[in-house]
C-alpha cells in the first residue's frame, strides 16, 4: 500500500491528495463524512445559491450545515453579483466551514443563463473585482472551481488563474472540460498537466477519475497537487481508500458484499442524525445505495425491489439481504456505459 501522505494547500492541510469533489444533491453531510472515513482527504458541498442564502431561504441554508466530526470540508458557492456572493459568504463563514469555494464551472443553463457558473468564465475582465469582493468579506480560505473555458476556442484557465493569484484566492480545482462539452468526451488532462505545471497556485485537476488504478496512475504523473474525485465515488465509495492499495488494473473491486453493506449502515446512522424528515432521509439514502450496486450482479432486480420497497427500514433490510448474500463476489462494473452525465463532475 502507498503511503497516504498529507498535503497543504494555502492555508489548508488535506488528509490526503484525493478530495471529494461537489455533486449536486449528492455532497450531503451524510454522504461527505461517509467519504471521509473512506479515506477522501476533505470534501466540498454541493453547490448552494448565494440568493437563496440572501432570502433567508431555509432550505438553501439547510445545505449550508456541517456535521461537527467533517474535517476539512470546503461549502461552494454560486452567483453571478459579487456584493451578493460577498454577503452570502459572510453567511457561510458562520457555520465554520474550512474554506468558501466559488463556483465557475456549473454548465447547467438555468445557472448559466443568469451569469454564474460557467458563465463566469466569459468575462474575465470582471473576474478581478469579482474575487476581491468575495475574498474581502471573510477570514477562512477562498477557492475556485473552473473548466478549461468556455469552448475550444477559448481555453482561458492560465489567465483567469493570474487573475487568482493576485486576488488572494489559495488554489484553483479544474474539471477538464469546457462549458460547451457539459460531461460528453473526454477531460482533456493535456491541458490539465500543462496548466498545473505552469501555474503558480496549487491546482487540483478534476474529471474522469473513475476508477482507482486511473487515480493511481494520475496520481503517480501529475503536476496536480491534488486531485478530485466526483462521479467515481458513487460506484466505488471505496475508491479513495483503494487508489493507494497495490493491485491490478482489474475493473473488480477489491472489497466485498460485507464491507459496501457496512459502508451503508454508516451512512444510514449519518443520515438518521442529520435529517429528520423520514422523506428526506429515504430518497438520500435510497438513490445512493443502488449506485453502489452497480456492477454487482443481479443489481437490475435489486434497484426494482429497493424503489418499490415501502419504507427506510425495508430498504434497509433488502440491502442487508442483498450485500451480505454477495460474498467475496467480484464487481465488475463497464465504464464505457454512461453514468450520471450531468451536474456531477
Amino acid at each position: 500500500m502507498k503511503n497516504i501522505n498529507p498535503i497543504k494547500l494555502g492555508h489548508i492541510d488535506f488528509d490526503s491528495p484525493l478530495i471529494l469533489a461537489p455533486m449536486a444533491g449528492i455532497c450531503t453531510p451524510p454522504f461527505r463524512l461517509l467519504m471521509e472515513e473512506l479515506g477522501a482527504g476533505g470534501t466540498v458541498s454541493e453547490l448552494i445559491s448565494c440568493h437563496g442564502i440572501n432570502y433567508g431561504n431555509q432550505k438553501t441554508l439547510d445545505m449550508i450545515k456541517i456535521d461537527e466530526r467533517e474535517k476539512n470540508i470546503g461549502i461552494q458557492l454560486f452567483g453571478e453579483d459579487p456584493e451578493s456572493m460577498a454577503k452570502a459568504a459572510k453567511v457561510i463563514e458562520t457555520y465554520q466551514p474550512k474554506f468558501v469555494d466559488i463556483n465557475m464551472g456549473c454548465p447547467v443553463r438555468k445557472v448559466v443563463t443568469k451569469g454564474g457558473g460557467s458563465a463566469l468564465l466569459k468575462e474575465i475582465d470582471k473576474l478581478g473585482h469579482f474575487f476581491d469582493t468575495v475574498r474581502s468579506a471573510i477570514n477562512i480560505p477562498l477557492s475556485i472551481k473552473i473548466r478549461t473555458g468556455w469552448d475550444e476556442s477559448d481555453l482561458n484557465a492560465d489567465k483567469i488563474e493570474k487573475i487568482a493569484l493576485n486576488s488572494g484566492i489559495e488554489w484553483v480545482a479544474i474539471h477538464g472540460r469546457t462549458r460547451a462539452q457539459q460531461y460528453t468526451g473526454l477531460a482533456n488532462w493535456d491541458y490539465l498537466e500543462e496548466f498545473a505545471k505552469e501555474s503558480t497556485l496549487p491546482i487540483i485537476g478534476n474529471g474522469d477519475l473513475h476508477q482507482p488504478h486511473q487515480v493511481r496512475k494520475r496520481l503517480d504523473e501529475t503536476h496536480c497537487s491534488a486531485l478530485m474525485i466526483a462521479r467515481g465515488a458513487l460506484r466505488n465509495p471505496f475508491i479513495f481508500l483503494e487508489s493507494f492499495l497495490d493491485s491490478t488494473e482489474s475493473h473488480e473491486s477489491l472489497f466485498n458484499g460485507h464491507d459496501y453493506f457496512e459502508a451503508i449502515d454508516r451512512l444510514y446512522k449519518h443520515t438518521c442524525l442529520t435529517f429528520e424528515n423520514e422523506r428526506t432521509r429515504i430518497v438520500q439514502m435510497r438513490k445512493l445505495i443502488v449506485w453502489f450496486a452497480a456492477g454487482f450482479p443481479y443489481a437490475a432486480k435489486f434497484r426494482e425491489m429497493m424503489f418499490k420497497s415501502a419504507d427506510l427500514d425495508e430498504s434497509m433490510k433488502i440491502s442487508e439481504d442483498y450485500f451480505k448474500s454477495l460474498g467475496n463476489s467480484a464487481k465488475a462494473i463497464n465504464y464505457d456505459e454512461v453514468f450520471m452525465s450531468s451536474g456531477h463532475g
